[in-house]
């Protein structure tokens, strides 16, 4: 991330939290130069960018002084709904045939941050040695790779004893364990409504029944989850309380509180879908539910997916309580994770370049909401209601009238790769929304799917 862009990224957050209100007069070109210790060039551009972007406004021979913004968009409304007992019976597949850059939730690894993983790479190789390339990685995972993610989420406050986490592919992989270790096919597991399509997808190749929990602006509606847990109508629930996809809702700290306290008053494994928790556009990393775990009844699960790189195939679960099933279910099921990545990552992670490339990642993805915001409220027709993530790389729309099947219709023809409401839900209710990955910079090639996207909106309603 540039120097510009980063530096605006703060005034953006400055702006957003107050520090700098409605029509206060921003430092001067040369005060920024001196305080940030860069060229004037640099300061300039970083009002260009802020300018560009509406923050900000020159004032003839008076400087820059922040923008009265316009009327904030409206987000999605939330869907209230009395939840019950019900199948997967469709597929919800994740993957599109056109693979464009709208459609996966993804974003691109710095140069910054591939020349320092190709170091960490080649050291972790010099270390490995020829003696245990021919050996099996140990199945619950590089006691190096746990210590380096242990110090590396201790520094945010959350407390893991190494021993108990377990290393696996990738998110997804670490939750089907837990469900595994946890549930029995036929069982009803809560999740939250909207739901990543994927954790629909697994539920129904693994003949789990669900629950959709309705979404609340703070969360879940925690009271239905606890009518289910007293009618023991759910054995295990899944969520993401953190910057949820699609809609990209963060828990509360009293809901992710809650929620453990839930799960620990009622025995019920509660599996936390963490995969997005450290790609917060604040300073500060939110903390889990798990941090409220008290008695074990969190199966909290993580990844690199998101916040390093997807190709890596690498994640992690802590399964509380449920350690020794998970264990062995894991360890019947997998041969381990490469022992190259592993030994890879945990040199990138202890050398604070994997905490650095997070910073930078954050900062970008702040600027890039901003600039499809921008984009997409300047085109858009007023009654489209976007939602405004605090984190992570997605945005949810919800378009009053939409005609589906047409809407379907002209994606397909567009050969546009989006992903549609219906793909999160096995209720009726979504029908009207659609999900955009806004991981990529505005290139002339994602320009050009917005404005298609656009134009079929305006269509189809």
């Amino acid at each position: 991330m540039s120097m510009y862009r980063t530096m605006a990224s703060q005034f953006v957050r400055e702006i957003e939290s107050g520090k700098l209100p409605q029509g206060s007069r921003m430092p001067s070109l040369r005060q920024i130069s001196k305080q940030q210790s860069v060229s004037m060039s640099t300061a300039v551009r970083c009002y260009q960018e802020l300018e560009s972007q509406g923050w900000i406004h020159a004032r003839p021979q008076a400087g820059y002084y922040v923008s009265a913004r316009k009327s904030q968009h409206r987000t999605p409304q939330i869907v209230p709904f009395i939840s019950k007992v019900s199948s997967v019976d469709q597929s919800f597949a994740i993957h599109s045939e056109y693979n464009g850059p709208l459609g996966v939730s993804s974003t691109d690894i710095d140069e910054q941050a591939l020349n320092e993983l190709e170091r960490s790479f080649r050291r972790a190789s010099k270390r490995l040695g020829n003696s245990r390339l021919n050996q099996y990685p140990n199945t619950q995972g590089e006691p190096s790779l746990r210590d380096a993610l242990s110090v590396h989420f201790a520094k945010r406050g959350l407390h893991i004893n190494p021993a108990e986490l377990v290393i696996t592919s990738g998110c997804m992989p670490a939750i089907k364990s837990a469900l595994e270790s946890c549930t029995q096919v036929g069982d009803a597991i809560a999740i939250s409504s909207p739901c990543f399509s994927g954790i629909l997808d697994l539920l129904g190749q693994m003949g789990r029944k669900i629950v959709e929990i309705p979404s609340l602006e703070d969360g879940i509606d925690l009271a239905q989850l606890e009518s289910h847990l007293k009618q023991s109508s759910v054995k295990a629930g899944i969520f993401c309380t953190s910057h949820m996809n699609p809609q990209g809702i963060t828990m509360s700290a009293q809901q992710k509180q809650t929620l453990a306290e839930l799960a620990n008053q009622y025995q019920v494994p509660i599996i936390e879908d963490d995969v997005y928790l450290e790609l917060s556009y604040a300073e500060h990393t939110p903390l889990p539910a798990k941090y409220y775990d008290q008695g074990g009844y969190i199966l909290w699960c993580g990844s690199v997916s998101k916040s390093l790189s997807p190709s890596y195939r690498l994640g992690w679960c802590l399964p509380g309580c449920y350690i020794e099933r998970y264990r062995q279910q894991h360890t019947a099921s997998s041969f381990g994770v490469s022992l190259p990545t592993q030994l890879g990552i945990a040199d990138f992670i202890e050398s604070g370049h994997y905490a650095k490339q997070l910073k930078r990642r954050r900062t970008k993805l702040l600027n890039l909401r901003q600039a499809y915001l921008g984009f997409l409220t300047e085109r858009l027709p007023e009654k489209v209601n976007i939602s405004n993530p605090q984190g992570g790389m997605v945005l949810w729309l919800q378009v009053p009238d939409l005609d589906s099947e047409k809407f379907e219709s002209l994606m397909a023809k567009n050969q546009i790769d989006i992903r549609l409401g219906r793909l999160f839900s096995t209720l009726s209710l979504y029908n009207d929304c659609l999900r955009i990955n806004m991981g990529f910079e505005l290139t002339n090639e994602v320009k050009a799917e917005l404005v298609k996207l656009v134009e079929a909106i305006k269509q189809a309603c």
